[in-house]
């Protein structure tokens, strides 16, 4: 974001954060010490936001007219108005698409063609991939879970390592997708395109996937061979999810890909019968207030954002941060310290990511770390800590699923077979020091003294070494 840039940092600029996180948590951690189902859950993301907007607006110097200025200047950003859109299209693509059908089609077909014996390694597989194609960790779990257990409890198999590898699967989708609303968060903070953090974020995600599944296909096998009944699906359901991953990955813009995709999959709907034309329009509207969270939650972060920028708060975090980031590799490894503790208070990757955006991008430039590094080591770290927190949604989501056949399984048992979480952070933290994905940024060198200057970097430094000089004479 274009940020007003001021010559002195303030601590106390980050209070309407602080706000934000001790009003999250700690409605969480209140309910779930209360026995509450899904306790930080409970107190929507949006209305804490909005708690700490109202902070923002209280410590912010000016007439209320000026306050709104500043606000309405973060959440008007060309950044965050692009990301607002794509997240609706990105919602009515899935609703669509599952409405006619396709997602369990994408189940049936994968699971038909997977051999019994490999049962586990193919869930994870199936479970990648209806990630990547949906955008969605929460919708995977949802579809895949209920058959995945089922069929896991009559073959023998450990059912806590199929959930963990169903979860780890989603994650895997979430992480890489170009509609996931965390990547559309993390491109657009660091101002990058999704196809090139795709490129970077895959050379760290393939490698933790594919130890998954070595991992998987040993522990894995089943004690007998279960039966897996009939399976129906048809092809042509499948197409809208296959469509928008190619075009994605060609390069096409993001709403025209969406777009198309929503199109498509309306088409299919009322080919086969599953929608009609108004069927397809409530799907398309019900995508679209299915995103309402996020929507709310970007907009008031923008805004609040660029408040907390106008007081100073970003200077002063980056220049007590510049005493422990002393280069390129110590700030990469700050940018995922500060996404996977975000995540951790909040529970929600996509609201970590957006919380720490703006900073990210800040020290990026700062230390020269490429921006489509940074959108990878956001998106990453944020998809790591949501796996693995025991009050996540995704894990939570997980274990009350087996509940329908009579299993009892807390997040404590799906953790430690989570295998997928744990290897990507592993992998995630070698690619900063051994860096096997920077060579595809070095194909397509950023212009570093352009994108600092636009940024206003270069001002702030030289505000901040004037004032350093200053005070030294």
């Amino acid at each position: 974001m274009d940020h007003t840039l001021n010559k002195k940092g303030s601590g106390l600029a980050l209070v309407p954060f602080l706000v934000f996180v001790v009003i999250y948590l700690g409605a969480g951690l209140v309910l779930q010490s209360q026995g509450v189902e899904m306790a930080f859950y409970q107190f929507p993301s949006v209305t804490a936001m909005f708690i700490a907007l109202l902070v923002a607006f209280a410590m912010t110097k000016g007439t209320i007219n000026e306050r709104f200025r500043i606000f309405a200047k973060g959440a008007a950003n060309e950044d965050v108005l692009t990301m607002l859109i794509i997240y609706l299209l990105a919602g009515a693509f899935s609703s669509v698409a599952a409405a006619m059908g396709g997602r369990d089609a994408t189940v049936n077909l994968g699971l038909s063609l997977i051999p019994v014996q490999f049962l586990t390694a193919g869930v994870f597989i199936i479970s990648a991939f209806m990630g990547t194609a949906t955008g969605t960790s929460m919708g995977t779990i949802g579809a895949i879970i209920p058959i995945a257990v089922g069929v896991a409890d009559k073959g023998g198999l450990s059912v806590p390592m199929v959930v963990g590898a169903c979860v780890g699967g989603a994650m895997f989708g979430d992480n890489l997708s170009m509609i996931s609303d965390t990547t559309i968060a993390a491109t657009r903070s660091q101002g990058c395109e999704m196809r090139d953090k795709f490129r970077v974020n895959f050379f760290i995600a393939l490698p933790a996937a594919l130890i998954t599944i070595v991992v998987l296909l040993i522990m894995g096998r089943p004690e007998t061979m279960p039966d897996m009944g009939v399976l129906e699906y048809s092809i042509l359901k499948v197409v809208p999810y296959l469509l928008v991953l190619i075009l994605a990955l060609v390069g096409m813009n993001v709403f025209l890909v969406l777009t198309i995709g929503i199109f498509v999959a309306g088409i299919v709907g009322l080919a086969t019968g599953s929608l009609d034309i108004f069927g397809f329009a409530q799907s398309i509207w019900s995508g679209f207030t299915g995103m309402n969270e996020v929507f709310f939650l970007t907009l008031f972060c923008g805004g609040m954002s660029e408040m907390v920028t106008h007081n100073g708060g970003i200077t002063w975090l980056i220049e007590k941060l510049r005493g422990m980031m002393r280069s390129n590799k110590s700030a990469q490894v700050g940018i995922a310290a500060l996404v996977s503790l975000a995540d951790c208070a909040t529970a929600n990757n996509t609201v970590a990511i957006v919380l720490s955006g703006s900073m990210a991008k800040d020290i990026s430039h700062e230390y020269k770390v490429d921006p489509r590094r940074t959108a990878s080591l956001l998106d990453v770290f944020s998809c790591v800590f949501q796996g693995i927190i025991p009050y996540g949604a995704q894990i939570l989501t997980a274990a009350a699923l087996t509940s329908a056949y009579g299993i009892t399984m807390s997040p404590t048992d799906i953790i430690p077979r989570l295998w997928y979480c744990w290897i990507l952070a592993v992998v995630g933290i070698l690619s900063i020091f051994i860096p096997f994905a920077d060579g595809v940024c070095r194909k397509d060198p950023w212009n570093w003294e352009y994108d600092v200057a636009e940024s206003g970097v270069a001002a702030k430094k030289a505000a901040l070494e004037a004032e350093a000089a200053e005070a030294r004479n």
